[in-house]
Parts: structure tokens; sequence; C-alpha cells
């Protein structure tokens, strides 16, 4: 297993102001989804803060028309840096009738075939078998430099469908990456409570496979690590087991109290660590975005959340009629008759 600390120098400063757009339009929906959810407009808001870095490096790396991802549940930012419309996104959470799924899915179960998005499993760690099934599928197909981007919390590693996908995926040598964002809690289920070891990549030496961690508070170092581990797939030498270590602030859900197994002291522990304000004290230091950039930038990008909020609420819900569709093969009066 190798641990990874690479240089910001790599980077244009087209890179850095992408990895910092997104990551802070990635906070402003987070918490428009919690607005939402208090309001009642929505049934139930998941956060993701303190992995904006995570998934905006991941995406960096994510290479549009080419690869292809499997998500999961805290993945709202990553699947906006890899394309996915924001109004989408909002017509999914507020489940509007121009939804991809025609408002029915649970929050942050989006898809977009075309860009590459799998549908999201609600199962834990079942996205790690179909990831593997597409890359298998990319392999037996021939296609090159292609790769599968299978995302997960370590919780998932506790999964039997996990250990299984890895298994497989080694064995063929399958071009995919299995990304791990650790944030340290499986819902009020401390990694610690979890396994004997610190560190999720040291299981890929199991499974004959290369394992890399790199810090999730640095889009910089989450980007170059899963690059590199891209390449290394791509090139036919198999998969790769990539960790990226980060923190929960929030709750698991709005359903979710999480003051019921963690003390407030430890959340203010990691406070610091928080990556949207620490990657943007470096761009400002390096001198990449100046203080009225920044306030310009972070006006945009909230006036881009609200005015998109207000015009999918101002959308249609599903008809009433269509209720029973898209279930099984045929009409949707199907129950009816």
């Amino acid at each position: 297993m190798a641990t990874t600390t690479p240089a910001g120098t790599e980077l244009s400063r087209e890179q850095l102001l992408t990895l910092y757009r997104d990551m802070i339009t990635q906070r402003a929906v987070d918490t428009r989804g919690f607005q939402l959810n208090r309001q009642g407009k929505i049934g139930i808001a998941m956060g993701s803060e303190g992995h904006e870095a995570v998934q905006a490096g991941t995406g960096l790396a994510f290479e549009r028309g080419k690869d292809l991802l499997y998500p999961y549940y805290r993945n709202t930012g990553l699947v906006l840096s890899c394309g996915f419309p924001l109004a989408d996104l909002f017509r999914s959470q507020l489940a509007r009738a121009g939804d991809t799924t025609g408002g029915r899915s649970i929050i942050n179960h989006v898809t977009a075939r075309a860009l590459g998005i799998a549908s999201i499993s609600s199962i834990i760690a079942a996205q790690c078998t179909h990831a593997v099934g597409a890359a298998w599928a990319v392999k037996r197909g021939g296609a090159t430099d292609r790769v599968v981007f299978c995302q997960f919390g370590e919780g998932a590693t506790s999964q039997g469908e996990w250990h299984e996908a890895l298994n497989f995926a080694a064995v063929h040598a399958l071009p995919v990456l299995f990304l791990c964002e650790n944030n340290e809690w499986a819902i009020s289920t401390h990694i610690s409570k979890q396994m004997r070891i610190p560190t999720v990549a040291t299981r890929a030496a199991g499974y004959g496979m290369l394992g890399v961690t790199c810090d999730g508070f640095d889009p910089v170092a989450v980007y170059t690590t899963v690059r590199d581990a891209r390449a290394h797939a791509a090139s036919g030498r198999g998969p790769v087991l990539v960790e990226s270590k980060c923190y929960r602030f929030l709750s698991h859900t709005t359903d979710d109290d999480d003051r019921t197994y963690r003390t407030r002291d430890e959340v203010a522990e990691h406070r610091p660590s928080d990556p949207v304000p620490v990657f943007e004290r470096s761009l400002l230091e390096r001198g990449v975005l100046a203080a009225d950039e920044v306030k310009a930038l972070k006006r945009e990008i909230a006036d881009l959340v609200n005015r998109t909020t207000d015009e999918i609420e101002a959308e249609p819900y599903p008809a009433a009629e269509t209720l029973y569709g898209n279930t099984y093969a045929g009409p949707d009066d199907a129950w009816l008759t």
C-alpha cells in the first residue's frame, strides 16, 4: 500500500478553479437540501459536508465520454462534477415530473446513461458488483482507456458484496477503481468497531491489487492519486483500491441525530480540516485567486442555486394517473385493469 502526498504545482489555474468551484457548489447544494427538508418540501436530505475535496478531486480525474461512474448515496458533488445537470438534481430532490426517474426515486438516486452515470443502488455495496460487471463488459468489449469508477464509504467494506467485487476484479485484472470515501462513521458505527486496521487500503494486498491512500481533505491530493490510479487500471494492470480519508461533519441524514453516538467536541476537533475554507485559503495565499474573485464566485454559485431551486419548484409534480407506471412493461394502468 502506498501513501500519496502530491504537490499542487502540477495543476493549472483552470484545474484549481474547477476544483474550487465544484467544492463550493457541492456545499451550496447540500445546504439547500437541508433547508428544503426543514421547510417540508423534500422528505429527506443527505449532506456530504467534509467530502467536498474527495468528490471534486475524483470528478476532475473522471474522463467524460469514456469512463463510467457507479456512485453511492453521498455523491451529490461527484455526479455534478461529472456533468450531471444541477436542474436535474433538484428535479430529483423535489420529485418533479421532469425528473429522469419520473419523480419516484429516493433522494440522491440519480442516473444519466448518456453521461456514464449509473443508477444508484439503495443496498449498501451492491454498486460494487454492478461496477465490476460493467468493467468486465468493458474489458471483453476490447475498449481501451476506459475505466469504471466505483464509489463507497468505509461502511460498505463490511459487506460481502464488496469483498466479492474486489476479488473478481483482481482475478480478471479489470479496469475498475474502487474509491473509498472514509469518513470514519458508517451511520452510527465508528470504523474502530468495524475493522482492526485503521486504513481500508491495506486490504488491497489480500486481493493482489494495488492499494493507495490519500488526504481526503486535499482536492489536489485526491485528483492526482485518482488520476494515477486511473492510468494504472486503464493500462491493463488491474484494479486499484483508493482510500481518501475525510470526515462527515453533519448527521448521516436529516433523519439522524449524530449527537447520540458522537460528541460535539469530536466534530469540533475535525473542523480545522474543513476542506472548503482550507483550500480557499491556499488559493488566496498562492495568488491563484484574489479576495474579490472569491466573493464574486460565491455570489455566482449562490445565485445559481437559488435561481435553479425557484425554477424547479415551479415545475409540475407527476400526474396522478402515472402512479403505477414504470413498474411492469405495458400501459401505466396495469394495476387498475
